[in-house]
């Protein structure tokens, strides 16, 4: 199966849910629409959304390895922003499915939206060196989430996963949540705006963490995942409600081949590893030393409830998620 990378432009988040702007057919500007089957071929086509990160080198690993075709499915990548962005896209049918943080699959639901989250993907290590984390300036004077208040922290996406679990870690650390300050930025720029002091601390997944920490000017300041939720699913997959209802068989190959994909990348990290110089434009250096998540498809309900008690006291939704109810089953 041929590798099809095209770029989504990453625009908007749950406010922006009015779906303006997102049109249908297909986001590579075939005459195709998403979702059909391909000319020829025998696959059915579809796009799959997915972050700039290194963990979403596990499906150009499913696709190397022709799992997804073995399930009947050719895909085709398309990069966004966040989570929140790719929403609309997949409410719209210009994305059959994304790879996002479930936080913002659970903030759109919340507001009406109809979102089905279809496997989990990765998960945050529960102990030992995790896979994002908050770094500072090694001589910034911040030695604890709590020492956060008052300073501006750089996410990628507002109200989601990062500035979530940072607060509540500056919680646990005796801070006040309610002081820090966050501001909205690509991964790929937040390591220029810490050295210019745009920022007082950047909150990184990999491949950013390992090459951030290897300047002796920052520090880690901690893994906010580990702290407030161990073991915190980091991307699940998923879809919208009417694609799920009206394509069940689809639905069930894309569960299956994911499953397989993430089971084959967890005992395989090396091979995830040897897709990213291509996949992200990575060094190969920088690549063999990444440290990965753990890929699997099982969604961990309760870690996933104590988020949504977490969203609901910082005021990210007015109720606790049904986590049952928003998965596909």
């Amino acid at each position: 199966m041929k590798r099809r990378f095209a770029t989504l432009l990453a625009g908007g988040a749950i406010a922006a849910l009015a779906l303006t702007g997102c049109g249908s057919g297909s986001p590579s500007g075939s005459s195709e629409p998403a979702g059909s089957e391909a000319a020829g071929g025998g696959l059915q086509k579809v796009t799959v959304g997915v972050l700039p990160i290194a963990p979403s080198g596990a499906m150009q690993y499913g696709i190397n390895e022709g799992i997804f075709e073995k399930h009947g499915l050719d895909v085709e990548l398309q990069t966004g922003q966040g989570g929140a962005a790719m929403l609309p896209a997949v409410s719209t049918g210009t994305m059959n499915f994304a790879v996002g943080n479930p936080l913002s699959v659970m903030t759109a639901v919340d507001k009406g939206l109809d979102m089905k989250i279809v496997t989990g993907y990765s998960n945050s290590k529960a102990e030992g060196e995790d896979i994002n984390a908050v770094v500072v300036k090694a001589d910034s004077g911040i030695d604890s989430f709590a020492d956060l208040a008052g300073k501006t922290t750089a996410v990628n996406t507002l109200k989601t996963q990062g500035d979530l679990t940072i607060m509540e870690s500056a919680a646990i650390d005796g801070g006040d949540p309610k002081a820090l300050k966050f501001s909205e930025m690509p991964f790929p720029d937040m390591e220029a705006q810490l050295e210019r002091g745009n920022v007082d601390a950047i909150w990184i997944p990999e491949p950013f963490q390992t090459k951030a920490l290897a300047n002796t000017d920052y520090k880690l300041l901690g893994y906010p995942n580990q702290k407030a939720l161990p073991g915190l699913p980091t991307m699940v997959t998923f879809t919208s409600g009417g694609y799920a209802s009206e394509n069940p068989g689809i639905v069930a190959d894309f569960k299956a081949a994911v499953t397989e994909t993430l089971a084959a990348a967890e005992a395989d990290p090396e091979g995830v590893r040897a897709v990213l110089p291509d996949f992200m434009g990575m060094d190969e250096s920088v690549a063999k030393g990444l440290k990965m998540e753990t890929f699997d498809a099982e969604l961990p309900a309760e870690v996933l409830s104590d988020m949504g008690k977490l969203t609901v006291k910082y005021g990210y939704v007015e109720k606790d998620p049904d986590v049952a109810a928003m998965t596909v089953q």
